[in-house]
């Protein structure tokens, strides 16, 4: 990781869980980092907590569904740290209903924020990097459901849908940089299910609990180390795909 130290990282819904968690490892790996979500006020918060450590952390508020604020963000990067060399597109969302009963704005804002914006912060990123020839790394946080829809359940959504684009966008994005001959890597990192505040934001507190009583969870600290773990490999090795599941889970 030594080779990133002063390097600027974006990472995206950085107010709680793996986006915090992330925010804190990078920091502390000597990284300057940009933590943008539209609670800034949390990010605002670690940064008190970060005094002191090895990078710095940089709080911006942001809705990554409007564009325009993207591109105020990455525009102000550009011209007070430089530009972006390393993207972790962390912010999601999941819209729980049965696609025959779901209402179109449910299914609008998952696309937006697990698609649309990934798309949106990937093309300026590599722009950045590119812009200034730098060998950057952007991470997707993914899903197992990415990969594979369980017959557990009838509310998924385009949950399932939006991750397996992010699966798809990941690899086009890989094969898309190797044509342009840079050293731009990309991986995606799917985990299984996280014990954070995103279930409880999507349901409510009582059916999160319930789900964590029942399923074994990962913590938001496995996926910031799976993330330094795909950053710290050598130049020559690419972490295409890493999938997390708790030990014993099917």
């Amino acid at each position: 990781m030594d080779r990133w130290a002063g390097k600027v990282a974006l990472v995206t819904g950085a107010s709680a869980g793996v986006g915090a968690v992330t925010v804190e490892t990078l920091v502390r790996e000597g990284l300057t980092v940009v933590g943008v979500a539209r609670r800034v006020e949390n990010v605002e918060k670690l940064g008190e907590k970060l005094k002191g450590a090895k990078g710095k952390l940089w709080a911006k508020k942001c809705d990554v569904t409007k564009e325009e604020e993207i591109l105020e963000v990455v525009e102000w990067i550009k011209k007070t740290l430089g530009g972006i060399d390393v993207l972790i597109n962390n912010a999601g969302m999941a819209y729980f209903a049965s696609i025959s009963d779901g209402d179109t704005e449910g299914f609008r804002r998952v696309l937006d924020v697990n698609v649309l914006a990934v798309a949106i912060l990937t093309r300026e990123a590599i722009r950045s990097m590119k812009a200034r020839q730098v060998d950057g790394h952007i991470i997707n946080i993914n899903s197992v459901l990415g990969h594979e829809v369980p017959d557990v359940s009838d509310k998924y959504s385009l949950y399932p849908s939006s991750k397996y684009a992010v699966t798809a966008m990941t690899e086009v994005t890989r094969k898309e940089l190797i044509k342009a001959n840079t050293k731009i890597k990309v991986t995606s990192i799917s985990p299984s299910l996280i014990k954070t505040e995103f279930l409880a934001a999507a349901t409510n507190e009582a059916v999160a609990k319930a789900v964590y009583n029942q399923r074994p969870a990962l913590n938001p600290e496995d996926v910031a180390n799976a993330i330094v773990y795909a950053l710290g490999t050598p130049a020559h090795v690419q972490v295409c795909e890493l999938v997390l599941r708790t030990a014993g889970a099917l």
